[in-house]
């Protein structure tokens, strides 16, 4: 048998070709986040925007949707990003009334004695708490950390014990916090999913970011040495739309930064762990927030203090509460998509009966496109209701005749 060696080798040049062109068709599945898988919804990025990074989230804060990752669930050293955790717990305490912004906060010995980035507080100092919360948030103050957390419950130790607590109640299955500031100790991790999910919870406080977004200011404004603030994020004064939230170094975490930036009603989380510097930090995030800016939107449901319903209360010293927007609920879609299938349904529990805390989950708002979920949106009490009385409940249920409350 003659072999025709021209057009055996022609053959076998098409056939690598053919492999070449094929192989190049298809998507590497580390291209993807979602350690190492493709997050079937909106869809992830076609390249690796965080080849640097140990670990890394992106995320719609809105609706909490998640648009990449890579390793995100890896338990790593947090550094300062634990602060988000701190300010988190005050924020909430000034909400509840148990803070005030002109409560005065006096620093201990133990909270002076803190190394590493600091407001340089000195034992017995007062500042208030505003002046701590922009000594935390932009100095990353591990002494202003520690004072905040002696105000609020007396001891580090017992704040530790808090936000330990809030991480559990927020889903924060790969954290275990140790102090309040971040400095090195054993133990003390989190993830990049984690730091995602108390990124979104501390932006609900909307007025966390005129802290968190300031680019510099000073304490001590009325005394001979007042102190200059630079923010360590400086992406809140070179990236359009950035407003926080903290950045974290120290030997063992290297890089690490939960940011956020904000563009007409999309507002996106970008958290990395584990860079090698604050250049690729920066850039790393930078090129998260510019991919999902340039490919979402998102759709609006209810903007913050909008009307969203009433809550039937039995037997309770009120009867109704009515439920508004506590923030901005709105959902994630890619630019160009249908946005006119999409459609809510607000679901309350059938009874829910005095006594009622507030912040206790009666609900959730369930979003459609179509007849297919695209997420749920929990529905807290927005108020406490006590159990009523016999006479009030007795007035209640005669009053259509005989008397009005």
């Amino acid at each position: 048998m003659r072999v025709n060696y021209p057009t055996l080798r022609l053959r076998v040049v098409s056939l690598i070709v053919l492999a070449a062109v094929t192989a190049a068709a298809i998507v590497p599945a580390s291209a993807f986040a979602a350690d190492e898988k493709a997050p079937a919804k909106p869809g992830g990025p076609q390249t690796d925007l965080t080849a640097s990074a140990k670990s890394a989230i992106l995320m719609d804060a809105d609706s909490g949707t998640v648009i990449f990752e890579k390793n995100s669930h890896l338990p790593l050293p947090p550094a300062s990003i634990t602060k988000i955790m701190t300010m988190l717990l005050v924020m909430e305490a000034l909400d509840e009334g148990k803070l005030k912004l002109t409560d005065k906060v006096q620093t201990s010995e133990y909270a002076a004695s803190m190394g590493g980035s600091q407001i340089f507080l000195e034992p017995g100092e007062e500042m208030t708490v505003d002046d701590m919360l922009k000594g935390v948030a932009l100095a990353s103050g591990n002494d202003a950390s520690v004072a905040l957390a002696e105000k609020l419950a007396g001891s580090e130790e017992e704040f530790v014990k808090l936000m330990n607590a809030k991480a559990q109640e927020l889903g924060m299955k790969n954290t275990k916090f140790v102090n309040c500031n971040g400095l090195p100790a054993a133990g003390h991790v989190s993830s990049a999913h984690d730091i995602a999910l108390m990124s979104r919870e501390l932006l609900k406080h909307e007025s966390i970011t005129k802290y968190t977004g300031l680019y510099q200011d000073y304490l001590r404004k009325n005394t001979p040495k007042p102190f200059w603030l630079v923010n360590t994020n400086k992406l809140v004064r070179f990236y359009h739309g950035a407003d926080g939230l903290k950045t974290g170094f120290t030997g063992e975490a290297k890089f690490c930064l939960s940011a956020t930036a904000k563009r007409d009603n999309l507002r996106l989380i970008a958290v990395v762990m584990g860079e090698p510097n604050t250049k690729t930090r920066n850039a790393e995030v930078s090129k998260l927030f510019d991919y999902a800016f340039a490919q979402f939107t998102n759709v609006p449901i209810y903007k913050t203090g909008d009307k969203i319903g009433t809550l039937n209360v039995n037997k309770g010293t009120v009867a109704k509460l009515p439920l508004t927007a506590k923030h901005s609920y709105s959902v994630l879609v890619r630019k160009g998509d249908a946005k006119g299938d999409i459609r809510h349904e607000l679901v309350l529990e059938d009874k829910v009966t005095a006594p009622v805390k507030a912040g206790q989950k009666v609900g959730k708002l369930i979003v459609y496109r179509g007849n297919e979920v695209m997420t749920e949106f929990p529905i807290e009490a927005p108020a406490s209701v006590d159990r009523a009385g016999w006479w009030k409940l007795f007035k209640r249920s005669t009053g259509k005749l005989f008397w009005r409350e």
